[in-house]
């Protein structure tokens, strides 16, 4: 009885099922509402344009949701093998720039052979190093007969002896007995020559060890007198080590007293 009611009811008002499906907003709101909860959320997040709800990933596959369309090519990472490097004269170049393998430089001759006596670099070469490109310079003639100290006596700290400490010895002495008048460190501080259109200025008194190494070559060198000559070592307040280029002998002399002075330099 109550379908038959229901039935006649339809009739009456007009309704049908085929009318019921036809309505758009009918069938919307049964689509809207057949979607879970979480879905129906995304939906409408999307209606809205809200675009935050897609989650890209770089990595994802063609045809994921989640694919990035039209990515750019990223090269690989430099590793330094791309460098172009060419050797030069004289030159090798191993290694293929990486940190597996990294350059490696090295020189395969053609350097100048130096000699001691050869002339070099504004004076003759007295003295070389294991490599035979470095070592020390002396002046080609003497700067005088000159004093050491500068008007009285007084400790200058300058007690270096050995290779190269000459030079630090005559900065100790010009500094503390002041840059006036004329004395042995200032002297060869002063001195400069230029060769070949360089100008070397970086002349100093040799030490001690420095003035014996420049002795046992003095044949090679020449032009030494056999006489006592300063070095830039000091003995005490009142005396500094000179040695006699006739016999070799090395002592102390009063600072107040003159000898010779033969600047040099390292390379």
């Amino acid at each position: 009885q109550q379908a038959s009611d229901i039935t006649a009811n339809n009739a009456k008002v007009g309704y049908t099922d085929a009318l019921v499906s036809a309505n758009a907003d009918v069938v919307a709101n049964t689509a809207k509402n057949s979607y879970p909860t979480t879905d129906a959320t995304k939906l409408a997040g999307i209606e809205a344009g809200a675009q935050v709800n897609v989650k890209p990933d770089w990595n994802a596959a063609s045809g994921n949701a989640a694919e990035i369309l039209n990515k750019p090519t990223i090269p690989a990472a430099a590793n330094g093998s791309e460098t172009k490097v060419t050797a030069g004269t004289n030159v090798t170049v191993t290694g293929s720039g990486t940190s597996a393998s990294p350059y490696v430089v090295n020189a395969t001759g053609g350097a100048s052979t130096l000699t001691i006596g050869q002339s070099y670099q504004g004076g003759k070469i007295f003295w070389l190093d294991a490599t035979g490109q470095h070592g020390l310079i002396v002046a080609t003639a003497d700067l005088g007969d000159i004093v050491w100290r500068n008007e009285y006596d007084r400790l200058t700290g300058s007690t270096g002896d050995g290779l190269y400490a000459g030079a630090m010895n005559t900065t100790f002495i010009v500094v503390i007995q002041m840059p006036t008048n004329n004395y042995a460190a200032k002297a060869c501080a002063d001195y400069s020559v230029t060769d070949g259109g360089v100008t070397y200025g970086d002349w100093y008194l040799p030490s001690k060890y420095e003035l014996n190494l420049l002795y046992t070559q003095k044949t090679a060198v020449g032009g030494f007198d056999y006489s006592y000559y300063w070095s830039s070592t000091e003995y005490d307040i009142y005396q500094a080590f000179r040695q006699n280029f006739g016999n070799g002998e090395q002592s102390g002399g009063y600072k107040y007293s003159t000898n010779h002075v033969r600047a040099i330099r390292a390379f």
